[in-house]
């Protein structure tokens, strides 16, 4: 324990601290920040005190003395312990080699680092990964004005592709709702696939089956079939995909906007990068308008409030009471007849009761014609704006399609801009947060550690073994073909506190040699023979506990797979690479800060100075 402890102090004070920017971010990325933060940070110190409590008593009581002959013994065992023996006699003569050309080696971690930005830069961004939640939904749209038996129609087509093709269990269809805007020319389809048991083929992953189903009902005439995958997080929008608010911020007028909107929708369909780019919304349908003339309708006593009422009980209706039938209350709800508002110019029969209590035809002040005009005028943060969605085309990330949008915007008239919203805000403010909090990890494990040893160059010595992991993250989730997406930036945190996990083993154990009087080189080679089996023993467990995520698969596989790959990379080179090049880092930064033994004071603990 005496060996340990510190270690251990050390270690629990990294990996807490280096979660600890996470629990301070905003948004719905701060959520999910702080979900893992304040779980980690708190399962980490329950492991430290058990790890200097109880761990030492289950030693004491459990295990037994070493024999002389143990490494002579027959079995697995044996043969493990005396291979493991040679291995490490072995890692030391590499490690004296490293030592012996720093200089070289350091080159070489450098090169490590230019790796490291490189796959960074290439490495494709999005939010979150998309998730096979077992059911996804269609959306089936007509032009304005369709009557519902038509749109209907095609729904029946859809169902009966889904039951002959895909792996639906049931399918549902709601006529007259879609996300974007009710009538009789719209209706959506909400389908459940079979169990992920029965789905185990990547073709059969919800992602292939919407593809499929777009690229099979792409290109129809007059109607547009639109299928999407559940967002992966309900409160950041109805669908997956980008959400682009299109915004009429120096007053170019609705026409204008309305040119750019299309304008940048068939740029969009050019685009390669983009699929399934279109109107959130109602295009223009047939509308009335009608032109009342209100000075004449002021001359005959006509007052605006009974024009409004008059059409907003004949075309719509009124509750005006209530009565008894039998025993129970009706209520009395009145309306124009049926056969009396079917078309424009029933409008012109409708009489309106002036102030002296006259009726007066609506014909003799006000005339209907018919017009094309929007179902709605939405604004967004207070401009006038238009909703467009859409998705990356296959072998994209959603960051991708994301800069494809921004850049098409380009060449459009001037006062037309744009805002992301929903899921696609977050993404942006989650890209926009990661260099701070990746910076903020580092300084508080930093300072942390300068506190823990009172020094500025040891922590500096761990520090270094960061980019290490970085590397082995970066590349595994290249590998696999991942993005860059808010479940591998957790795991690129878990992967600075593990990586500095490696080296405080290392260099706590050269730090104690050195003062124990030996050199500096010395020290940090027997450190490195010592710690070389703990290291890799503890990076094993761990890397087998990510296994199964990294190999998942069904419900939620898309964030298990996301931190799984990312954080079972990290430790392959955090361990394969840094059990060779701490030591070369002790080694480096004890020589340039030219390292010192402290003046021993009674009993206490001898800590590496730096001489000025």
């Amino acid at each position: 324990m005496r060996q340990i402890s510190g270690a251990i102090v050390g270690i629990t004070v990294v990996l807490v601290s280096v979660f600890v920017p996470m629990a301070f971010f905003s948004g719905a990325v701060g959520n999910i920040y702080r979900q893992f933060a304040v779980t980690l940070a708190v399962s980490i110190g329950f492991s430290a005190f058990l790890a200097l409590s109880l761990t030492p008593a289950l030693c004491a009581t459990l295990l037994r003395p070493i024999d002389a002959d143990h490494h002579e013994k027959r079995g697995f065992f044996g043969w493990f312990n005396r291979a493991f023996l040679r291995l490490t006699g072995r890692y030391r003569n590499a490690v004296a080699g490293i030592l012996a050309r720093p200089i070289r080696w350091m080159l070489v971690y450098t090169l490590v680092i230019g790796v490291v930005a490189l796959l960074f830069v290439r490495l494709p961004h999005t939010f979150l990964p998309e998730e096979d939640q077992g059911d996804f939904m269609i959306m089936v749209m007509q032009p304005e004005g369709t009557p519902m038996a038509e749109t209907m129609a095609n729904v029946g087509d859809v169902e009966r592709y889904l039951a002959e093709h895909e792996p639906v269990a049931y399918a549902y269809a709601v006529g007259g709702f879609s996300l974007y805007g009710d009538g009789t020319s719209s209706a959506m389809i909400f389908a459940t696939l079979k169990d992920w048991s029965e789905r185990r083929e990547a073709s059969q992953h919800v992602g292939a089956i919407v593809e499929r189903i777009n690229q099979r009902f792409a290109g129809l005439p007059n109607r547009t079939v639109y299928a999407m995958n559940s967002p992966p997080l309900p409160d950041l929008g109805s669908t997956s995909g980008f959400d682009f608010r299109l915004q009429d911020r120096g007053g170019v007028g609705y026409e204008a906007l309305v040119k750019a909107r299309d304008q940048l929708l068939a740029r969009a369909a050019e685009d390669p990068r983009l699929a399934n780019v279109m109107f959130a919304g109602q295009g223009e349908a047939p509308q009335i308008r009608l032109d009342i003339d209100r000075r004449k309708a002021e001359t005959l006593g006509v007052s605006m409030d009974e024009i409004n009422t008059t059409l907003a009980v004949m075309f719509g209706s009124d509750y005006i009471g209530d009565f008894m039938h039998g025993s129970q209350v009706r209520k009395v709800v009145v309306q124009a007849d049926g056969a009396k508002r079917l078309g424009i110019d029933d409008i012109g029969r409708l009489h309106v009761r002036n102030e002296q209590g006259e009726m007066v035809p609506l014909a003799t002040f006000a005339k209907a014609a018919w017009t094309l005009g929007p179902p709605q005028l939405t604004r967004y943060n207070g401009y006038p704006s238009f909703n467009l969605e859409g998705q990356a085309a296959p072998g994209y990330s959603s960051g991708e399609a994301m800069q494809a949008m921004e850049q098409l915007m380009q060449g459009l008239p001037e006062g037309i801009a744009h805002e992301w919203s929903g899921q696609s805000f977050e993404e942006r403010l989650s890209g926009a947060q990661a260099p701070a909090l990746f910076a903020l990890s580092v300084l508080i494990v930093f300072l942390a550690l300068a506190a823990l040893y009172e020094s500025w160059s040891i922590p500096l010595a761990v520090i270094l073994v960061v980019p290490l992991g970085v590397l082995g993250a970066l590349l595994g989730v290249s590998l696999r073909g991942l993005p860059n997406d808010i479940y591998f930036k957790v795991g690129l945190i878990t992967i600075i506190g593990l990586s500095a996990k490696n080296a405080i083993l290392i260099i706590e154990v050269a730090k104690d040699h050195y003062q124990e009087g030996m050199s500096l080189l010395q020290a940090t080679l027997e450190a490195a023979r010592l710690r070389l089996r703990p290291i890799v023993m503890t990076s094993l467990a761990f890397g087998f506990g990510v296994v199964p995520l990294a190999l998942s698969s069904g419900a939620g596989s898309g964030a298990q797979v996301a931190i799984g790959t990312g954080v079972l990379g990290g430790i392959v080179t955090a361990t394969v690479l840094a059990v060779f090049l701490v030591p070369l880092f002790f080694l480096v930064v004890g020589r340039l800060f030219r390292l010192r033994k402290a003046p021993r004071t009674g009993n206490s603990p001898q800590i590496p100075t730096e001489q000025a």
